[in-house]
């Protein structure tokens, strides 16, 4: 069961009348507006919720996410994200696919806690400043691990690596 909203509005105002958020397991409210950073009636009684897009709603920080423990897709792409990823290991455990192209990422110390998030396969940061730094996957790379660097994304992709 899925939920898709198409028009750029307060999210809450359309699922209010939704009885059963505990079944939905994919929720697109893509150009929505957030409020303050929170997207209002997203909460963590969405238990099954597997895949969730973000895209262009105004956040500025992962910070007021909820706990979602089987999200596996996360989309935040065009926001004005800058930091605030540090909850995401906590907050989303399962988390294997991450886009955060077209933030406000600049630093390197800014992704450094997206390595707590052991399941993460794929990380989308194109159109992001740093990617533009010489160093950014060596410096992502410095654990040691072997990784793979493949223009369709078909091998695993750790934390720093972006999908070209």
């Amino acid at each position: 069961m899925g939920y898709s909203s198409r028009r750029p509005r307060r999210a809450n105002e359309e699922w209010k009348n939704i009885a059963c958020v505990d079944t939905v397991r994919e929720l697109v409210l893509d150009n929505c507006s957030s409020n303050e950073g929170k997207i209002e009636g997203l909460t963590a009684e969405f238990v099954s919720l597997e895949f969730l897009s973000l895209i262009n709603v105004g956040l500025i920080s992962a910070c007021n996410l909820p706990k979602l423990e089987k999200l596996k897709k996360l989309e935040l792409s065009d926001n004005r994200i800058s930091g605030g990823l540090d909850v995401l290991a906590e907050k989303l455990p399962n988390l294997t696919h991450l886009n955060l192209s077209g933030n406000k990422l600049k630093d390197i110390s800014t992704l450094e806690p997206l390595k707590k998030l052991d399941s993460l396969k794929s990380l989308d940061l194109f159109n992001c400043e740093v990617t533009n730094l010489n160093d950014y996957r060596e410096k992502g790379n410095e654990d040691g691990k072997e990784e793979h660097f493949d223009k369709d994304c078909d091998e695993e992709v750790k934390p720093f690596l972006v999908c070209l």
